[in-house]
């Protein structure tokens, strides 16, 4: 994961956090903003990917996943702008910089990828409540806000895939 960072945010704003902090929020919404479109891509690939007898139920619910995600994609990378930074949003860097382990291509089944689907969608949402934190310590509740929605889906959702292999 090659991470870009710069030292102080490139523009000026009149939003009263510290530069300091700003950069620091920079840094942290573009980590999630990679792992979040990455998360979108890989929820895409199992849609575009599924076969077997449940096809049509999880190629729709990948689908609905993945749109839900990708409206978080947005706000990110918005967040990020709002601060004075810029959103590292293209397809190349997020693959460059998500923390993200690589959609299996041997995923067929729907099980496989239920599965896939799972443990990705877990590793973001683990990742975003480690993201609440460092917001919150850094003294910016609106981002801390921001990621504290973000797990509320991403748990909701992951509820939803999981729900698939129990039972």
């Amino acid at each position: 994961m090659a991470t870009t960072k710069t030292k102080s945010p490139p523009f000026a704003t009149k939003n009263d956090l510290s530069p300091e902090v700003r950069q620091q929020m920079i840094d942290l919404l573009n980590q999630q903003l990679a792992d979040t479109f990455d998360l979108y891509s890989q929820t895409k690939q199992a849609h575009w990917n599924v076969k077997g007898t449940d096809f049509y139920q999880l190629h729709l619910l990948f689908d609905s996943l993945a749109g839900g995600v990708l409206e978080f994609v947005d706000t990110i990378a918005e967040r990020a702008t709002s601060l004075g930074g810029v959103a590292l949003g293209t397809a190349r860097m997020a693959a460059d910089n998500s923390s993200l382990k690589e959609y299996p291509v041997d995923a067929v089944d729907g099980r496989s990828h239920v599965e896939a689907v799972a443990a990705r969608f877990a590793a973001v949402a683990n990742s975003t409540r480690a993201a609440i934190d460092k917001a919150d310590d850094a003294g910016d509740a609106t981002t801390a806000d921001l990621f504290t929605q973000l797990s509320r889906e991403l748990d909701k959702n992951l509820w939803f895939i999981e729900a698939h292999l129990q039972g």
